[in-house]
């Protein structure tokens, strides 16, 4: 895990603020929402990959 991941999170997370007030603005809620939850759900798949390779290196190490 480096930097760059915590990059990669910042960038989604602000685009997808400004996505969601740009469409709350123009009143879709609507697709909002939904991009609000897409976003969500790609910052969460990139941690739980990085969360199982933790989990892969911890079990190397005390061969598990």
């Amino acid at each position: 895990m480096g930097i760059d991941l915590l990059f990669k999170i910042a960038a989604i997370g602000i685009l997808v603020a400004v996505l969601h007030q740009v469409l709350v603005r123009a009143g879709r809620e609507d697709q909002a929402m939904m991009t609000t939850l897409a976003g969500l759900v790609i910052v969460l798949s990139m941690v739980i990959k990085e969360i199982s390779a933790l989990f892969n290196s911890v079990r190397t190490i005390f061969n598990l």
